[in-house]
């Protein structure tokens, strides 16, 4: 099955523009969505750089899975901050628009809630969204106009002084915008996201679509600071897109990219170690140590490392103990968000009851949050997240099936196993899958549900430490709670080694794709020299804005572009 091509467009040019600089040999670890991103802009800034990724594909988290004519991401499937992805591929002499067909989802999801007949739809902008909760709560519609202008201040300071500030330098928190600020951030750092939520609307529903977005960042809405509420003004006024294709498309444009850039790509390579040597008081990188697929050791030279894969793995597994910035002890005290058990369901036949986002929430949330910070297994009946990309993305499924992905939050708990194919996982993997199946059916009126199940693929806990090294199995990276959010999250370079620098959802700015190409700017000023706060080069483009999101075949043909720092 053929995936959507790019739009023609100019071949960029190959370097950024700026001072001069002297070219640096580079080594990436990991071929995922951050690694790809770092590579890709330090390659365009004139850098030799090589990136090795220890699985066969790209991606990382953000996999892909086909099988019978079905397709399905494995990973991230909500397509938010479109600015910031957009301004990754300017960066690279592109655009999203060049890159990928974007498709602006109406409703942007529905929800089903336990104890309510019909689910509701969840509009996409801000007035629908105001309408919606005056229908769920007579009067909440002004109360969420409220909430939605603070999110929207809370975004745009976070976008502008903290997610691009690696806070090697604490000059950005001293900025007059942030002064002025200080009383209300002050406040939403000291209350839970729930309680602010609780504060101001009393219907569960309301509540419940305003708090699960702290699932996207790792956390729950009772540890999340309120500072979080910033997620709402992207999902409820900015909207959800979706990329033609899946988020494969995305790893697809931008490998492309990456290599054109000049990126040296080696899958099937695992890194067994970071080759220091000494400097002046203390290490510097000096290249890795990789074996190939046939089992072959190789040694690399470079003269930055940047560690695009799990911080705890690079940090305990391939440097030595005397050269970790985060040894053993520190991780005894962190939190490593959520585990998952998703599955890859081939559907025969229609299945108009869900959308192309769908949520089904559980009355007792602390439950639900509860049994994942204990450990324990998932009740019968739990909040589920259901992706129907066929709803959107006919090219995912054979004519007349549907693509379903599900995704059941968990304790991250390796111990339980991993997925497999057509029932063959671990036990108690599979038995969460199959609840989540028949909840689905039940609560969606879809009772033949697991009869027109065709193709069926899990993944648990274990998949995500084998596959991504992910500590204890978590499924996104470090919780974004208070200690683990803004400077308080491990940073991008390490304390001990120079020229070893660290990107992806482990470190700073944190969970997510976004969160991961602003990380890769982030390491693409280090390298620079730059300590200032805010995005590379141009100013981000805001949604709507007329290149954000075009008609499916009406994009212009663009030149590559390039922008100074």
């Amino acid at each position: 099955m053929n995936r959507p091509q790019p739009r023609a467009r100019k071949a960029p040019l190959r370097t950024l523009p700026g001072r001069p600089r002297q070219p640096r040999a580079v080594t990436v670890i990991g071929g995922g969505i951050s690694g790809l991103a770092t590579a890709g802009l330090l390659a365009r800034d004139g850098h030799a750089v090589q990136l090795l990724e220890q699985n066969d594909a790209l991606g990382g988290r953000a996999g892909r899975w086909e099988a019978e004519g079905f397709r399905f991401d494995t990973g991230p499937s909500w397509y938010l901050m479109p600015e910031v992805i957009d301004h990754w591929f300017r960066l690279m002499g592109s655009s999203a628009a060049d890159e990928l067909r974007l498709t602006r989802l109406d409703p942007g999801y529905r929800v089903f809630f336990e104890g309510h007949g019909q689910p509701v739809d969840v509009p996409a902008g801000r007035e629908g969204a105001i309408a919606l909760f005056d229908s769920l709560s007579q009067g909440s519609g002004e109360a969420l106009a409220r909430y939605l202008d603070d999110a929207e201040d809370a975004y745009s300071v976070a976008l502008g002084r903290f997610l691009y500030d690696d806070f090697s330098s604490l000059r950005g928190l001293v900025h007059p915008e942030v002064l002025r600020r200080v009383p209300r951030l002050a406040a939403m750092l000291g209350q839970s996201l729930h309680g602010r939520i609780a504060q101001r609307f009393p219907d569960q529903r309301e509540q419940q679509i305003l708090g699960y977005p702290a699932v996207f960042l790792g956390t729950t809405p009772y540890q999340a600071p309120a500072l979080y509420q910033l997620m709402s003004h992207l999902d409820l006024a900015q909207g959800v897109l979706y990329p033609e294709g899946g988020f494969a498309a995305l790893v697809d444009a931008m490998e492309r990219l990456a290599r054109e850039a000049g990126v040296q790509i080696r899958t099937g390579a695992r890194v067994t170690r970071i080759v220091t040597g000494p400097s002046r008081g203390g290490h510097r990188v000096e290249g890795v140590v990789w074996t190939d697929s046939g089992g072959r050791e190789h040694r690399h030279g470079a003269s930055i490392v940047v560690g695009a894969a799990d911080l705890n793995h690079l940090e305990t597994q391939i440097l030595p103990e005397e050269l970790r910035t985060h040894p053993e002890q520190a991780w005894k005290r962190r939190d490593p968000g959520p585990g998952a058990v998703l599955a890859c369901l081939g559907v025969r036949g229609p299945l108009p009851q869900l959308a192309h986002h769908s949520l089904f929430f559980t009355r007792d949330w602390p439950d639900t949050f509860g049994r994942i910070s204990r450990g324990e297994a998932p009740a019968e009946s739990t909040s589920i997240y259901v992706s129907r990309t066929s709803a959107t993305d006919p090219g995912v499924a054979p004519e007349g099936s549907e693509s379903l992905f599900v995704l059941v939050p968990t304790a991250a708990a390796p111990e339980w196993g991993r997925g497999g194919i057509d029932g063959a996982g671990a036990p108690a993997v599979e038995a969460i899958a199959d609840a989540a199946v028949r909840q689905i059916a039940a609560w969606a009126g879809i009772p033949d549900l697991a009869d027109r199940i065709v193709v069926r693929r899990t993944f648990g806990p274990a998949d995500f430490a084998h596959e991504f090294n992910a500590w204890r199995g978590g499924a996104l990276g470090l919780a974004h709670t208070l200690s683990q959010s803004a400077f308080f999250r491990p940073g991008n370079a390490s304390r001990r080694v120079d020229g070893l620098l660290y990107a992806g959802a482990s470190v700073r700015p944190g969970i997510g794709i976004p969160m991961c190409l602003i990380s890769a700017e982030l390491i693409l000023k280090r390298v620079r020299g730059v300590r200032s706060p805010g995005p590379v080069g141009p100013a981000l483009v805001p949604p709507g804005a007329e290149d954000a999101v075009v008609a499916r075949d009406a994009a212009p043909e663009r030149e590559g572009v390039t922008w100074p720092i």
